[in-house]
């Protein structure tokens, strides 16, 4: 058992580009904002392009940027392809019929381009080409996190500090201080193991904090009760830390050690991958506190913890 910590209750809650019709667009570049300028004011015309250029390739139904196959009406209005779909080919500026036809100018120019990260405003400061940047934008560290409550369908977003107030605020998690502890989960009617989640749980260690779930599911034919930790950051983070799990009575236990997952993996990928204490039924039951027929009303199960910062 792990030394010392503090005893805490939990209760159950339920909870490639298409082979199209293709035409292109003339484009004199003399004279167009797109074109580069070699004078000494040079730095500001291309910043002043840019910001054109930009604009230029901002869908106008999603506002997102565009990226290839670019399409366009006969009047040349442009829309990116996701967008095309839901307006049922209609251009939503003249509402002319769009066809196919690709804006092969502009995603010409687009290579061009240069652009800061979307998430410039929460501190990433790189500069990427245009056909780059969304590559970047998916796997950038200064992207939020999403929200890592389990018990229900969540779309916040937000940084560590935001999402560690907005658990313990609008989710009412239970937040406790420390590096050991003893977490007590109590299921009724033990016999029938449906998907069942129990309140995350979110300890302060080392400055950090990491999440405990705990919940029943069926793994294949075989009901099972499945412990783990995620850690709200990287995972290049992550990997500095240490933790262990074990459940046990009658002078037996079961333990589990492994590293915290990050919270950009989603509870499920961590969940399916079966990376935590796993305790079949029946092994829960014999770790059951109480007598033999108060284990077949309901289980309960002391899971204790301890985390650690790898040297």
């Amino acid at each position: 058992m792990a030394p010392g910590g503090n005893i805490y209750e939990a209760a159950e809650s339920r909870p490639a580009f298409a082979d199209k019709d293709m035409a292109s667009i003339s484009v004199d570049m003399r004279g167009s904002p797109f074109r580069k300028s070699a004078s000494s004011a040079g730095g500001l015309h291309r910043a002043r392009s840019n910001s054109e250029v930009h604009e230029l390739l901002e869908c106008p139904v999603c506002m997102n940027l565009m990226y290839p196959p670019i399409h366009q009406c006969p009047n040349g209005h442009t829309l990116c392809t996701d967008c095309k779909a839901k307006v049922h080919n209609c251009c939503p500026t003249c509402r002319n019929d769009l066809g196919n036809i690709r804006c092969l100018a502009l995603e010409k120019v687009a290579e061009s381009l240069e652009l800061p990260c979307r998430y410039q405003n929460l501190g990433c400061h790189d500069i990427f080409p245009y056909y780059s940047k969304l590559r970047h934008e998916q796997n950038c560290g200064f992207r939020p996190y999403s929200c890592p409550y389990a018990g229900s369908e969540c779309d916040v977003t937000g940084d560590i500090p935001f999402l560690v107030m907005h658990l313990k605020d609008d989710h009412k998690v239970d937040m406790h201080d420390g590096c050991t502890f003893n977490h007590r989960y109590v299921k009724s009617n033990p016999q029938e193991v449906e998907n069942a989640t129990w309140m995350l749980t979110v300890f302060n260690c080392y400055g950090r904090q990491f999440c405990l779930h705990f919940e029943a599911f069926q793994l294949g034919a075989t009901p099972v009760y499945m412990a783990f930790l995620r850690f709200m950051g990287d995972d290049n983070e992550a990997k500095k830390f240490s933790y262990t799990l074990e459940v046990g009575n009658n002078g037996r236990k079961l333990t589990w050690q492994g590293i915290p997952r990050s919270i950009r993996d989603s509870h499920k990928r961590v969940r399916d991958s079966q990376d935590g204490l796993i305790i079949p039924r029946n092994l829960a039951l014999f770790f059951s506190t109480g007598s033999g027929s108060e284990r077949q009303q309901e289980l309960k199960l002391k899971v204790a913890g301890r985390i650690w910062k790898e040297q």
